[in-house]
């Protein structure tokens, strides 16, 4: 019972970096284009393209909710947020990596806006829950948005304060949600790469909270 109490705690907490797994200095093998779009994952990404990243859950219900947005050009899963370089997706799985899974996103801001993925990001999970989504219990579950540039920054937290003051008039809890400075990313292995792609009827616990997020006009352009 011991063992079974720790192991869960471990997940339920990010370790410190003497606790984390090793990892390696490879890059872990994933695929080299998009199944779906047949992009290059890894790009290089066409000029006048920006990116961005978000968790919000498991990762193979998350990017299919982005690669279905159109000026979206590519996506991948992966992880990010935490210790271990290069990890696997059973490292992960520990809590002993203290990465997060998430969805990087190269999308065109000509056709989709930030704020729209912003949008789609709050209402698509419950970002009240801490180190977990529903049934999927963890650190590797915490919703995060993890930001490149001041702009993107800005306007996470913007949208952050207002969908909470939504949350609380619903009857919610405090946002949970990790907001910080894009990290390392690092490609999850190919057969999770647009997983529910491959497999149509493949597991996805993506669930919002029923709460309609209204992005702040000043960072709705």
């Amino acid at each position: 019972m011991f063992f079974l109490s720790d192991m869960l705690n471990k997940k339920l907490n990010l370790p410190k970096p003497s606790e984390a797994l090793p990892g390696r200095a490879k890059a872990m093998p994933t695929a080299s284009r998009h199944h779906v779009s047949k992009r290059p994952l890894k790009g290089p990404y066409p000029e006048g393209l920006e990116t961005a990243m978000f968790g919000l859950g498991c990762f193979w219900g998350a990017e299919r909710l982005f690669w279905r947005i159109e000026g979206v050009w590519v996506t991948a899963v992966g992880f990010a947020g935490g210790v271990t370089p290069n990890p696997t997706y059973q490292e992960t799985c520990t809590g002993l990596t203290g990465h997060t899974e998430v969805v990087l996103v190269a999308f065109d801001p000509k056709i989709v806006s930030y704020a729209e993925l912003l949008k789609l990001f709050w209402e698509s999970h419950d970002p009240t829950q801490g180190m977990r989504q529903g049934n999927d219990v963890g650190t590797t579950y915490r919703s995060a948005i993890y930001t490149f540039g001041d702009g993107q920054y800005e306007a996470a937290i913007a949208s952050r304060h207002t969908y909470e003051a939504s949350l609380r008039g619903a009857g919610r809890g405090k946002i949970t949600t990790e907001i910080a400075a894009a990290p390392a990313f690092y490609f999850a292995e190919e057969d999770h790469q647009q997983y529910l792609a491959k497999n149509p009827h493949g597991y996805c616990n993506m669930k919002g909270t029923g709460v309609a997020c209204a992005i702040p006009s000043a960072i709705s352009a």
